[in-house]
């Protein structure tokens, strides 16, 4: 069973998420507090596996609250957010502050109910697996610089089961390596802070353009391409209909549509559209993985982070068929491995590689 703490000062949606949390039968709500100084209490006596975390509240805000927690008690802490551009910025500063991820307040911005219930429990069961890493990762901190350099280097309790960049066998051709000049990232649970960490290690030079599938609500994706774009020495934009795919630039889907790419000649344009409007995710990472291989074939790489489900790994089955390279996220380090995992159980990554170590192997992948 899953014990989850609820925060939130408005009695109602603090009402509302523990009827939706009830439901789920892995899922015990153990309590639940109106602002941050409860919360922290809350969490002393009763130690949730989960904190569902409001910003705005009364004597202690959920980000100071959030700061607090990730220091002294640190545990998988999921936002829940207002879906208007308000609540993305804030929403993204708690992220950089060590939320794992966030999901939309009950009735904002959606119509369909059930849909947001579900990914509400589906989020809170999927970042519970990360509270181990959490408190390593705390430990860590605490520890003189000498041992834990020293524990670094030792197995964890949360490593995967095979080594970093180790999957099936990688077979290079002998002589000249094929020219690789475009990277597609498919992404979802626990993704903003991984594509920020990505992204952030390019020189300004990055020799490709780069497009982007990050599940993320409308009112999101505009500020989070923003906020990347502050931060990273190459440009990220949130992407637009008929703009030209060029070099060094980052191209972030806009949130509940799809992201392609159409190439002709020389000339590589990004396409915006809402269809399939049936999709279960939108964007979806396997529309654009596909697009990808099937306009840019053997040119292209193509990148699974962590999230959820299996998103992209049919995308990802086209890229290859057409001759292009896909790297996964390694398990240890993804806060849920499951569209990486996917693509590694049908033996379609290349490698599997460390978050820390992605952004130099898009590098070594790279070649003109």
């Amino acid at each position: 069973m899953i014990k989850v703490l609820v925060v939130d000062d408005s009695s109602f949606m603090r009402n509302a998420l523990i009827r939706i949390l009830r439901r789920d039968p892995e899922l015990e709500v153990v309590g639940s507090a109106a602002d941050g100084l409860d919360a922290i209490e809350a969490i002393k006596r009763l130690d949730p596996d989960v904190v569902t975390l409001d910003v705005e509240m009364p004597r202690m805000d959920g980000l100071t609250a959030l700061q607090h927690i990730m220091r002294d008690l640190p545990r998988p802490v999921l936002m829940v957010s207002a879906l208007t551009s308000h609540g993305a910025e804030t929403t993204l500063k708690a992220l950089d502050a060590g939320a794992v991820d966030f999901v939309g307040k009950p009735g904002s911005g959606s119509t369909d109910i059930a849909a947001v219930e579900l990914e509400i429990c589906q989020k809170v069961k999927a970042v519970s697996r990360h509270r181990k890493a959490l408190a390593l990762r705390a430990k860590l901190r605490t520890l003189p610089a000498d041992s834990s350099t020293a524990l670094k280097h030792r197995p964890s309790p949360v490593a995967q089961p095979f080594s970093s960049r180790e999957v099936t066998p990688v077979i290079r051709p002998s002589g000249r390596r094929q020219t690789r000049d475009f990277v597609a990232i498919g992404v979802s649970t626990g993704g903003p802070p991984a594509v920020q960490k990505v992204l952030s290690a390019f020189p300004e030079d990055f020799p490709a353009p780069i497009l982007i599938a990050q599940h993320m609500p409308a009112s999101f994706t505009g500020p989070f391409a923003d906020r990347l774009n502050s931060i990273c020495k190459i440009s990220v934009k949130e992407a637009e209909d008929g703009e030209k795919a060029r070099e060094g630039c980052a191209y972030v889907c806009p949130g509940g549509r799809h992201i392609r790419i159409s190439s002709k000649l020389s000339s590589r344009t990004i396409v915006i559209s809402e269809n399939p409007k049936e999709a279960l995710y939108k964007p979806s990472a396997t529309e654009l993985m596909a697009s990808v291989g099937e306009q840019i074939g053997s040119r292209a790489l193509g990148v699974i982070l962590t999230g959820m489900g299996s998103d992209g790994a049919t995308g990802v089955e086209i890229l290859k068929r057409h001759g292009g390279r896909a790297l996964a996220q390694s398990e240890a380090t993804c806060v849920v491995y499951g569209m990486p995992k996917a693509i590694v159980d049908a033996r379609l990554a290349d490698e599997v590689v460390d978050l820390d170590d992605i952004a130099a192997a898009i590098m070594d992948n790279l070649h003109k």
